[in-house]
Formats: C-alpha cells, sequence, structure tokens
C-alpha cells in the first residue's frame, strides 16, 4: 500500500450549525495551511452568531467509530481538542490518544461559548484536569477558561504569568495564554509558557466582538505543527494568523458578531 501523500491534522471537536467556530473553523483553518483535514465530532450544536439553542452528544461507540477511522488511514501528525462536553467523551478520547498516540495534541479547553452558554458538563471539568492535561503537548486557554482550571481569577499581565506556571504544573507541556479579555483599550497580550520560560506576544486590540477565534487559533498551531514548526514558533504565528482573520473578518448574521476571514489570513 502507498504512504499518504500529504499529512493530516485532525479535529475532535464539537459542529457549530453556523459555520464560525468548532469543527467548521477547525476544517477552514486547516485548509487555509495547506494541511488536509480530518474530523470527529464529539458533539452537535444548534448554533448561530447570536448564540446557542441545543447540544447534542453523539453515542460513544460512534464517536470510536470516527477516531479510529482516521487513525487506521491518515498520517496524523497533529491532532486538536475543542469542545468535549462530558467526562464521558472525555475518557472516550484520552482512551484513542493513548492508544494512537499522535505526535502533537493540542488542547483548547471549550468550556463557555461567546455567547456565554456553558458547554461543559460540571463534572467534566475534573475529568479535564486529571485525565486530559497531562496529554495536553500546549494548552491554549482563554482567561475565563484558565480562571475555571485554576479557581481563581487573573486580573491582569502578571497574573497570566503566575497562571501559566501553575498551568503546566497542572500537566500540560505548554500553555499558550490568551490575554483578550483583559480589561482595557492597551493591546492584547498573549503567553507562552514551558519549561525552558516565558515568552510574549502583543497586537493592537480591534474594535469588534468576534467568534471562533480560540478554536481557530489552536487549529492554526496544530497545522504548523503537523508542517514541523517547533512549538513556541507555533503558537506565536497562529497568534499573528487569528489578529490577521479578524482584521479581514465579515459579519454572515444579523448580530454584530464577527467571524474571522481563515483564507484571507492564509500565511504566504
Amino acid at each position: 500500500m502507498r504512504s499518504p501523500s500529504i499529512v493530516s491534522a485532525l479535529t475532535i471537536a464539537g459542529s457549530d450549525s453556523g459555520g464560525g467556530a468548532g469543527i467548521q473553523a477547525d476544517l477552514k483553518t486547516f485548509a487555509a495551511h495547506r494541511v488536509h483535514g480530518l474530523s470527529a465530532i464529539a458533539a452537535l450544536t444548534a448554533q448561530h452568531t447570536r448564540g446557542v439553542t441545543a447540544v447534542n452528544v453523539p453515542p460513544m461507540e460512534f464517536l470510536r467509530a470516527q477516531l479510529d477511522a482516521c487513525f487506521e488511514d491518515f498520517d496524523i501528525r497533529a491532532v486538536k481538542l475543542g469542545m468535549l462536553a462530558t467526562a464521558e467523551v472525555i475518557g472516550t478520547v484520552v482512551e484513542a490518544l493513548v492508544r494512537h498516540r499522535p505526535g502533537t495534541v493540542v488542547v483548547d479547553p471549550v468550556m463557555v461559548a461567546t455567547s456565554g452558554a456553558r458547554l461543559l458538563e460540571n463534572n467534566a471539568l475534573d475529568a479535564m484536569r486529571r485525565q486530559l492535561l497531562p496529554l495536553a503537548d500546549v494548552l491554549t486557554p482563554n482567561l475565563p477558561e484558565a480562571e475555571l482550571l485554576l479557581g481563581r481569577t487573573i486580573p491582569d499581565v502578571q497574573a497570566m504569568r503566575d497562571a501559566a506556571r501553575d498551568l503546566l504544573a497542572l500537566g500540560a507541556h505548554a500553555v499558550f495564554l490568551k490575554g483578550g479579555h483583559l480589561p482595557g483599550d492597551g493591546d492584547v497580550v498573549d503567553l507562552y509558557a514551558d519549561a525552558e520560560g516565558v515568552a510574549e506576544t502583543a497586537h493592537p486590540r480591534l474594535a469588534l466582538e468576534a467568534h471562533g477565534t480560540g478554536c481557530t487559533l489552536a487549529s492554526a498551531i496544530a497545522a504548523r505543527r503537523a508542517q514541523g514548526m517547533a512549538m513556541k514558533e507555533a503558537c506565536l504565528a497562529a497568534s499573528d494568523y487569528v489578529h490577521a482573520g479578524l482584521r479581514g473578518g465579515y459579519r454572515p448574521g444579523r448580530s454584530d458578531i464577527l467571524v474571522l476571514d481563515h483564507f484571507g489570513a492564509a500565511p504566504v
């Protein structure tokens, strides 16, 4: 049998029927980076730019079948994890990752939608801490997600530095902590941390509300890791990509929420 002619990245996440986040944003990001995109749907959402109206979790047997089908045929260099709504889903995904051992695991700990809808059951938070974080080659929380994981507030950049170190102590090999939720009009600071230290990057704050930024960032990291880029450089480049996608973003729905221009921001 012939070997695959192109590397692949796999997203295990929720489907966004509105097309701006989740699986849909992940696959657009993979395509923009010229990586073959695979998907295993861990949740179905009825969703648009104004909110989430319903969530359905597929049977675990079907989730396992999707995962096995992907790993059996493709050269998967990186896996991006998004919305894993229940402890049972997390356990199923963890079992597959341990069994198949992909080269890179990017964990976007999706807990709350942009609209404010809770996307993670209460019993899943402990499963995420205990089972998932030790498998994360990089964890990519925003500040509210990091606050939930750590059980404390993160009010400023110094607190972000402390939080990143504490998230590493929970088991993640690296952390890319997104600072867009910090108050103020100054630059948005994102922070990368691993065992070697901390690096920061900043972009001008844009006067807009957007949908799918976290999904897009984690998928861009996975795509660049699939292509062989070092982790820190992949994270910093992904932050630049998201900023470019925001600058070219558009409003497809009837709300003011913006969707990223994934292809216009594609790396040359």
